[in-house]
């Protein structure tokens, strides 16, 4: 599927960014610049299309609790979690949301979680862990690793809330792109809030990278990519769609093998071998059976 594959590229890539990110201005306003271009670049999207670009009252608590979940806290714990580890290891803990994601999903939903899928998840867990083995081998801080991984894991729950409540009933109440901008837009609201109240003013780095990095993560990896990562999720499902999390840290080794000089030893070739298989297994159609009236 082509949103799919757009997901996972830009996504891939948005690891590396986020590095480049990190230096003179707090990881909270930095998100908060990051969201205020998502949310007014999806706005300016529904203008052209002629979509609305309000959403109805009651729709703003549930896209407060998206804005909160998805864009302050899972991005506020991943942008400080690659204070203390390098960028490769958020993105293979992430490849693990389809676990929470399936299980809230299964509690709160109602939506079962099948042997298949269940037998894919247990490949691409196992093929992760042993990518993860590969980083926690890297030398450093062991107490600081630990605390990046924390921080990584807080982030992978919150976004699995704020990916199950995409697929919720409530969230068909109200559209969805103009839905997505003012969750942004809030998301970016309370996280300058935050910044102002224990950093101090806005911060600015005058550096190409930086700018350059969050415009990219801005109309990119916000606007772009959450609008169709959101669209899967109501399509295929909180658990499915959250495979694209699995194949992401695959192009962010990629990436850090140049950018960050990552090596890959038999340990992540067969990890991200066994990671494809377990998509192929978990996403797999069962074949239909002939109808016999025809």
């Amino acid at each position: 599927m082509l949103q799919f594959a757009i997901v996972t590229l830009i996504w891939g890539t948005t690891w590396i960014v986020i590095k480049y990110q990190l230096g003179d201005v707090n990881p909270s306003w930095s998100v908060s610049y990051r969201f205020l271009t998502g949310g007014l670049t999806l706005l300016a999207w529904c203008a052209v299309k002629r979509l609305p670009l309000t959403v109805p009252r009651h729709a703003l608590p549930f896209l407060f609790a998206i804005g909160l979940f998805q864009f302050v806290l899972n991005f506020n714990f991943v942008y400080r979690s690659e204070l203390y580890i390098p960028s490769g290891i958020p993105a293979v803990a992430f490849a693990l949301l389809m676990v929470p994601n399936a299980l809230l999903a299964w509690a709160f939903l109602k939506r079962p979680v099948s042997r298949q899928f269940l037998l894919g998840a247990t490949l691409g867990i196992f093929g992760v862990g042993l990518l993860f083995a590969q980083q926690l081998s890297l030398p450093g801080s062991r107490a600081e690793t630990m605390l990046g991984l924390t921080l990584v894991i807080a982030g992978v729950l919150s976004a699995s809330i704020a990916n199950v409540m995409q697929a919720s009933p409530r969230a068909l109440t109200f559209p969805a792109l103009p839905g997505l901008a003012w969750a942004m837009l809030i998301g970016a609201g309370v996280n300058a809030l935050v910044a102002m109240v224990f950093v101090g003013p806005p911060q600015f780095d005058t550096a190409p990278s930086y700018w350059l990095g969050f415009l990219y993560l801005g109309v990119f990896a916000s606007a772009l990519a959450f609008a169709l990562y959101f669209d899967l999720i109501r399509k295929m499902g909180p658990a499915e769609a959250a495979w694209t999390s699995v194949l992401i840290p695959i192009i962010a080794m990629a990436i850090s093998t140049v950018a960050e000089d990552f090596r890959w030893t038999p340990l992540a070739i067969g990890g991200s071998a066994l990671a494809l298989v377990g998509l192929v297994v978990a996403l797999r159609q069962p074949a239909r059976r002939p109808d016999p009236q025809r």
